[in-house]
């Protein structure tokens, strides 16, 4: 009688088997994290896009006074720029079309005290959402970022 050692065709299929069952297992790991990542890119382009107007409006009061920086998501800046909130309106608008899908809208709510909504708004999911609320109620609609100050 031969006693035969190493391994058997079985075990070399059973372990090729859980093996790709792993490998399948890392790849949607790594699917899932570069999708997060590019979720947060997109969150923090937008929250430094409402910043960034926050301090061009700081930096212009009287144009704030004026309400020079109320505008709607389907309104165009004057063009050519007649007043210095033109200009940061278009350049501010340019940034946020680097967004998929980016939209921005600024409101002006009387108060006590008068305060500006700054909104951004992207495709977060490239899926060819449509504006819709603030937060989104749905996937079909774009995700937003409102600044209040």
């Amino acid at each position: 009688m031969h006693k035969y050692s190493g391994f058997t065709l079985l075990e070399v299929l059973i372990a090729l088997l859980v093996l790709a069952i792993g490998l399948l297992g890392l790849a949607a790991l790594q699917t899932t994290g570069l999708r997060s990542n590019q979720m947060a890119t997109m969150r923090t382009l937008a929250t430094q896009l409402a910043y960034d107007m926050t301090d061009r409006m700081r930096a212009n009061p009287a144009g704030v006074d004026a309400q020079d920086y109320v505008i709607a998501t389907n309104e165009t800046p004057a063009d050519p720029p007649v007043t210095r909130a033109d200009t940061d309106l278009t350049e501010w608008r340019a940034q946020v079309a680097r967004l998929p899908g980016g939209l921005s809208s600024i409101t002006r709510n009387a108060g006590p005290p008068v305060t500006h909504e700054i909104t951004v708004y992207w495709d977060e999911e490239r899926s060819g959402a449509t504006l819709g609320n603030c937060p989104p109620a749905d996937e079909t609609e774009l995700r937003c970022l409102r600044l209040t100050m």
